[in-house]
């Protein structure tokens, strides 16, 4: 049984002083988390306007909107505003850092100081990229793959990977202070095995970050190196290996990806089990596997090279890890899916979402394994194969899982209820144009059309319309969200402490949330997701 948390004051963080400068100089882990946001839904919208270029160019065959040049900046800047400055931190840094300090019953991160440092360096990297966009753009696609990046390109390389590379310092530091803080700061019977699954993910996540980040961010400045001295590392004009940079560049680039979806794999956990008034079936072997999905996520990187001249011998072993990897994942889907049988399921919003994730990562999983498949891959590699399974990972896995979580935790957020029936409007009209955008793409690559062209033979008109028409219905999707959350901030009904009757300490506090999060340390007596023995009593 749970036990009920003391009554808590009034006085929350949103309160707690509104001027401009009570935000920037705040270490509270709360309202970092919504500068955050603030700051990610920013680039969101900035790199979504370039897929909407992307996708109108695409509509005809000709090349009649914009140049190849102008064609080649728009998906390098989408990929690097998208990938770098919203996918990477799009959980972690919002949610994570609202969450962590609730969950475990603590009154901030390990390091609150290093927390804001870490928004601004963000800033900062951003704004790197920004004026590269504005000066010219880059046209090397987001994976700085040479010879695009080398010395002879003139596009704005140097800019958009240095803001790249000063970014990568911010997931440094987050990473870092979780890790930190679940190790450290866990409420009094807080043991790992009664953690959220939430903060399994979390953490796995976090060791990511702080292990992997070095190694792309010491490519990235190699890579202006090169270009600024003329130093021959990657360049062959120069004495380079552009297979070399392929490898240091996978080697993080391919855990990046579980960045971008364990934090999501955590949410759904949580989403799974408040929605269904269960358990999490098989627990433990769930937390598990997020540390496995990312110890493995380090042994499969030139999965992606299997075209660029390694040996067949290692591609063949490649092949084999990259199948293991799909192991964990796999059994997380199981096991959501066990947790759901028999459950009394609540098919409210947040669970919208989760179903969504399940399916859409499902997808792009199982194609995940066709890449694995060498024979498959050497067929569809740089098509637009590539791209449907990639977009089924991040679309419709991390951002399924990001919306799922915004939507689940907006109460105990900002304190209000946002209006149901546009919610799950929303999520239906989401799910309907991410498969509408994608789903073609897959049958387009299948048969031969070549990522990254921005004319190509009018055999594949129909599915490039279909993709086109199905993108235009998913920027209304991800703008309806937008309207009614901003909404509910003022017209929205008070949530109280639990409007989902969930468990666990984040729900055993007022909303929104005091400054301190508690009146008192609470001590944990209960496994997680104790759903038989629910809390009788809840703070109001």
């Amino acid at each position: 049984m749970q036990t009920t948390v003391a009554a808590l004051p009034p006085r929350h963080y949103l309160n707690d002083g509104f001027g401009i400068r009570s935000w920037l100089f705040t270490r509270d882990h709360k309202r970092i988390a919504l500068l955050y946001l603030a700051t990610i839904t920013l680039f969101f919208f900035i790199g979504g306007a370039m897929a909407v270029l992307i996708r109108l160019e695409l509509a005809t065959p000709a090349g009649d909107l914009v140049t190849d040049e102008t064609y080649n900046k728009l998906f390098t800047m989408h990929g690097v505003m998208m990938v770098f400055f919203f996918l990477i931190p799009s959980i972690p840094a919002t949610l994570g850092n609202f969450l962590v300090p609730l969950m475990i019953g603590a009154k901030d991160l390990a390091f609150p100081k290093l927390n804001l440092l870490s928004w601004y360096i963000f800033v900062v990297g951003g704004l790197f990229t920004l004026y590269a966009l504005i000066s010219g753009g880059v046209d090397t696609g987001w994976t700085f793959y040479t010879p695009f990046s080398t010395i002879s390109s003139t596009s704005k390389v140097v800019p958009t990977a240095l803001g790249v590379f000063i970014t990568g310092f911010s997931s440094i530091l987050t990473g870092l202070n979780f890790i930190v803080t679940i190790h450290r700061m866990r409420a009094p019977g807080m043991t790992w095995f009664r953690m959220p699954l939430f903060l399994w993910s979390i953490y796995a996540t976090s060791l990511i970050m702080v292990l992997g980040t070095p190694v792309i961010a010491i490519t990235i400045l190699l890579v202006a190196a090169e270009r600024l001295f003329h130093f021959g590392f990657f360049d062959p004009a120069v004495g380079g290996d552009p297979v070399l940079f392929q490898h240091l560049f996978w080697f993080y680039s391919h855990p990046a990806v579980y960045i971008m979806v364990l934090p999501s794999m955590g949410v759904v956990s949580e989403v799974v089990a408040a929605f269904c008034r269960k358990p999490v079936f098989g627990y433990r072997i769930v937390a598990f596997a997020s540390v496995a999905i990312a110890v493995l996520g380090f042994l499969v990187w030139a999965h992606h090279m299997f075209v660029a001249g390694i040996s067949v011998y290692a591609a063949m072993i490649f092949s084999v890890l990259s199948m293991l990897v799909a192991i964990p994942s796999a059994v997380k889907v199981f096991n959501w899916t066990a947790t759901m049988y028999r459950g009394s399921i609540s098919w409210q919003t947040p669970m919208l979402y989760a179903m969504g994730f399940i399916g859409l990562f499902t997808i792009g999983g199982l194609t995940g394994v066709f890449l694995a498949t060498l024979a498959v891959n050497v067929h569809v590699t740089d098509t637009y194969f590539i791209v449907a399974h990639f977009h089924y990972i991040m679309v419709g896995g991390a951002l399924m899982g990001y919306l799922g979580g915004l939507h689940y935790w907006w109460p105990k957020i900002s304190g209000r209820l946002y209006p149901e029936f546009l919610a799950k409007l929303s999520a239906g009209i989401i799910f309907l144009g991410f498969n509408l955008t994608f789903f073609p793409q897959f049958v387009a690559g299948y048969l031969g059309m070549p990522r990254r062209y921005h004319a190509y033979p009018p055999d594949f008109q129909v599915l490039n319309v279909l993709s086109s028409a199905g993108a235009s219905i998913l920027g209304v999707g991800y703008l309806i969200p937008m309207a009614y959350l901003m909404w509910s901030l003022r017209y929205g009904r008070a949530a109280g402490s639990n409007p989902f009757g969930a468990v666990g300490l984040e729900w055993m506090t007022t909303s929104p949330p005091p400054t301190e999060n508690f009146a008192t340390t609470p001590v944990v007596a209960w496994d997680a997701y104790d759903y038989k023995g629910e809390v009788e009593g809840r703070v109001a």
